[in-house]
């Protein structure tokens, strides 16, 4: 019997401790504040078509893209795909029957969905106008928006992080299957255990420091506010942090799911192994020590902005080491353009592009011109959006057949990943130009001269909505009675989690599974999938 059978009711499915159905319940409630984060960003492209601020409010367009940042930041980016694949995957990976702690896997859920809770309530009331970064003094002294209501939200979403990163930490050390050491481990397991460590350290910092600032809006305790004595700059740096490594925390995991897919597309191995993980491991250890380089031109010293940028182009060197790999796992390789792939080449394409652009703003002199303009929203998006969302779609195309036990139509999510790289390039390179040429952020007005542009950005964003939005149709009507069925590993692919039946048995495996002899045992002459 599979997991998806054991059950039928709704307090079975809310009152489950199976990782596999609360992967399904986390991505239920990520899809839905996945649509209503774009549907904000929607309407601010709207809004930027025309350079008058003609269909929403200055303050309605500051309460948007603060809503857009904050559901899209801590609602879906960062535990999309930790919480939906890592949920559903890391056990089977590693061979064993759940994870260490699975009703505190529960509870991480339902703490999510408080905190998601709690945040659409204070948009509800009235919303949020700081920003999604916070910054003091304006949120601590000036607004009047529903600030702190917002703030709790955020810190009771990170307790769910941090149960959830403690769970798979425990889980990858003390369950894999018999014989599997560290390096017969997929590159996602590795992936997934470097950002846990990540929201174990990091996400605590966060998690003080909103109640700090709820408690200096409450009681004005003087610890960000001037007027009090407080530092705004401290709050900088305790937001960044956190904040940097939260990059990571989105980027790492997208990192192993492309590294899963292309070795499997390629039927290659994957190049350089173990240099792929313990570039894993350098870029969570490199995370932490570059916050400074948000804060070039916040006054802090010139030999600490030189530290921070060097450090910046250092995190550079395993990010590059992963993109060549990939290359050359590529090299020589019987490629298979099914939809999960287009999704990986399009992230490391995308990726690549958001990664040097970084280095643009970690050079000093560069980013005292750049900050604050289209330049950085569209180097952000590229990362977030062109790297951590496509690989989530990857990731949601090449184990939906394990997931639910059903094909969906190749054609159709092709399609989709097209449009998704081609609407995202329209929406966010424009926005690269615009910064160049000096186009402020979060302004909801403009000078004329910046329209086409512009024009150009929003005719994007609805491509890159159409896009987003044909997965739903086609994947929903897999699932239709009658749809096509997915063998046990349809894409002919490695790995312990494709020796069970599709989809898996609550126990996941009838007997502890072997390791296999190599982690990408791909052979270049084996079909990437079966035929239509």
């Amino acid at each position: 019997m599979s997991y998806l059978d054991d059950g039928l009711t709704l307090k079975s499915w809310l009152a489950t401790t199976d990782h596999k159905r609360i992967a399904i319940l986390y991505a239920v409630s990520i899809t839905l504040f996945f649509f209503l984060g774009g549907a904000a960003a929607t309407l601010m492209r709207l809004e930027l078509a025309t350079p008058a601020g003609d269909l929403v409010s200055d303050t309605t367009y500051n309460k948007l893209f603060t809503a857009h940042g904050v559901i899209m930041v801590w609602l879906f980016l960062i535990p999309s795909i930790p919480a939906v694949l890592g949920n559903f995957l890391i056990p089977l990976m590693i061979g064993a029957r759940d994870l260490a702690f699975p009703r505190l896997n529960l509870l991480s859920w339902y703490l999510y969905v408080a905190g998601g809770t709690i945040v659409l309530a204070a948009l509800v009331l009235g919303g949020v106008d700081t920003g999604w970064t916070f910054y003091t003094p304006y949120s601590t002294m000036f607004s009047n928006t529903w600030v702190t209501v917002t703030l709790m939200g955020v810190f009771v979403t990170g307790f769910s992080s941090i149960l959830t990163g403690l769970n798979f930490i425990v889980t990858v050390h003390t369950l894999r299957t018999r014989g599997m050491g560290w390096f017969k481990l997929p590159l996602f397991v590795w992936a997934v255990y470097a950002t846990s460590i990540i929201l174990v350290l990091a996400t605590p910092v966060l998690a003080i420091t909103t109640l700090l600032l709820a408690a200096e809006r409450l009681w004005q305790i003087g610890v960000f506010d001037p007027a009090y004595g407080g530092d705004p700059l401290l709050f900088q740096h305790l937001f960044w942090f956190y904040s940097h490594p939260a990059v990571y925390i989105m980027v790492l995991p997208a990192m192993g799911v492309v590294s899963e897919i292309v070795p499997c597309f390629a039927r290659q191995h994957i190049f350089g192994y173990r240099f792929m993980a313990y570039a894993i491991l350098g870029i969570a250890s490199i995370g932490f020590l570059v916050w400074g380089h948000h804060m070039f031109v916040s006054g802090q010293s010139l030999a600490a902005s030189m530290a921070f940028s060097v450090l910046s182009f250092l995190v550079a060197i395993p990010s590059a080491i992963k993109v060549f790999n990939w290359t050359a796992t590529l090299y020589k390789g019987s490629i298979h353009f099914d939809a999960p792939m287009l999704y990986a080449l399009g992230f490391v394409g995308l990726f690549t592009i958001g990664g040097l652009t970084g280095l643009f703003l970690a050079s000093l002199a560069l980013d005292v011109h750049l900050t604050d303009t289209y330049f950085v929203v569209s180097h952000f998006h590229y990362i977030m959006v062109g790297g951590s969302v496509m690989a989530y779609f990857g990731g949601l195309h090449f184990w939906w057949p394990k997931i639910t036990g059903r094909m969906y139509s190749d054609i159709w999510a092709r399609i989709a990943a097209v449009l998704i790289f081609l609407g995202f390039n329209l929406t966010f390179f424009p926005q690269y130009l615009l910064g160049v040429e000096g186009m402020p952020r979060r302004y909801h007005t403009y000078p004329p001269e910046f329209q086409v542009l512009n024009l150009f950005s929003s005719a994007g964003a609805v491509v890159l909505a159409t896009g987003y939005l044909l997965p739903l149709f086609y994947l929903a009507w897999s699932l239709r009675p009658g749809g096509r069925l997915a063998g046990d590993n349809p894409f002919h692919a490695a790995g312990l989690e494709w020796r069970t039946s599709s989809p898996p048995p609550t126990h996941n495996f009838d007997h502890p599974p072997e390791p296999p002899k190599e982690v990408y045992g791909y052979d270049p002459a084996d079909p990437a999938r079966i035929p239509a």
